[in-house]
């Protein structure tokens, strides 16, 4: 048995998004069957869209998932009809091997199930996202929203907020760190929200002289322009961790002298090679290390969840209907947004 869903879908590389019927699983007896309410729009959607990356067509995007349970299967008992919740990128993993064990099933190493864009590891039916009506998933990969949080704001949580948290809480952010984050956009924003909760002293490295007052709002404590010599010596040996959320290949030697002993670059926006090398001389020498992090843990994503229910942390959105995703990602590209896209599902049913 299965259910009827309406959602958006690209059918080939570089296509308009259009409506498409497609085929959900009934649940099974650990599942929880969730109707969408908001969906954020992350980068990542576009590329899969574009073909930057392998896709498989049609693709129904979105993994910024905040709902409301319709139903639960029979073994379900953590979630019940009308809670609020959450999905992120991840729908399954193994479950058995080590990483999987140890809370990190973003690092399964069978490889985890994808929100979309994937093939579920039971009955090897492709997977589609939240730009949709409903979603069928898995309890473990289920998550609560905390009453009170904003949910609008709540959807970018599941991938800018925890791909951001993660590398946070692994290098021990505490109370007096010194915390650097370069590039303020969907991920840098959350960076530096979060770390500031975490009680860092929060420094943006950017190119851009007029991103400062945002950066300010946001929480940030300085603002270094990157390409200003003069700055950057002055914040020589400082941070414990610079959180880098540029998406491109991009120079990081300029960064390495600003970190502190036993410093820590965590690349988290870019994946490929590295254009220019770094130099590892400032790495030897001062015990540096340039190292990379991908999302998070579903028990790490709900302690994320936590915090910002506790703290009052959301990301900072402009909501959209689902018929201008394609006007939206065009905005994306030029990073016309702040900070991120979230599509009011209930659009979807607009003529």
């Amino acid at each position: 048995m299965t259910m009827n869903v309406l959602g958006y879908a690209a059918k080939s590389a570089k296509a308009h998004l259009e409506p498409y019927r497609f085929e959900r699983r009934d649940a099974r007896p650990d599942d929880v069957v969730i109707e969408i309410l908001y969906c954020g729009v992350c980068h990542s959607d576009l590329h899969h869209v574009n073909g930057d990356w392998k896709t498989n067509y049609p693709v129904v995007p979105g993994h910024e998932i905040i709902g409301r349970v319709i139903s639960v299967g029979q073994n379900v008992t953590r979630f019940k009809a009308g809670d609020r919740v959450g999905v992120g990128c991840m729908v399954d993993s193994c479950q058995h091997c080590k990483p999987c064990k140890l809370g990190l099933e973003q690092y399964c190493e069978e490889g985890n199930t994808l929100t979309y864009n994937d093939k579920d590891r039971h009955d090897q039916r492709p997977t589609f996202g939240g730009y949709s009506e409903k979603i069928v998933v898995s309890d473990k990969f289920v998550l609560r929203i905390p009453d009170g949080l904003d949910l609008k704001g709540a959807a970018p949580l599941l991938c800018a907020g925890i791909t951001t948290w993660s590398p946070l809480k692994h290098w021990q952010v505490k109370e007096g760190s010194h915390v650097a984050v370069v590039g303020l956009g969907g991920l840098g924003h959350m960076a530096i929200k979060l770390a500031k909760g975490l009680g860092a002293r929060v420094t943006l490295f950017t190119r851009s002289p007029g991103k400062e007052a945002d950066a300010r709002r946001l929480g940030a404590d300085e603002v270094i322009i990157s390409t200003d010599k003069d700055q950057m010596a002055a914040v020589k040996g400082r941070f414990d961790l610079i959180v880098d959320t540029v998406p491109y290949a991009h120079d990081l030697n300029p960064y390495i002298p600003t970190l502190s002993l036993s410093g820590t670059l965590v690349l988290v926006g870019f994946l490929g090679e590295l254009q220019p090398a770094v130099d590892s001389s400032a790495l030897v020498t001062g015990r540096k290390s340039v190292a990379g992090s991908m999302i998070g843990g579903i028990a790490e994503t709900q302690e994320m969840l936590d915090f910002c229910g506790k703290h009052g942390i959301t990301s900072d959105v402009e909501m959209i209907n689902m018929q201008d995703i394609d006007k939206a990602y065009a905005r994306m590209l030029k990073s016309d947004v702040k900070y991120r896209f979230v599509i009011d599902m209930a659009s979807l049913q607009k003529k």
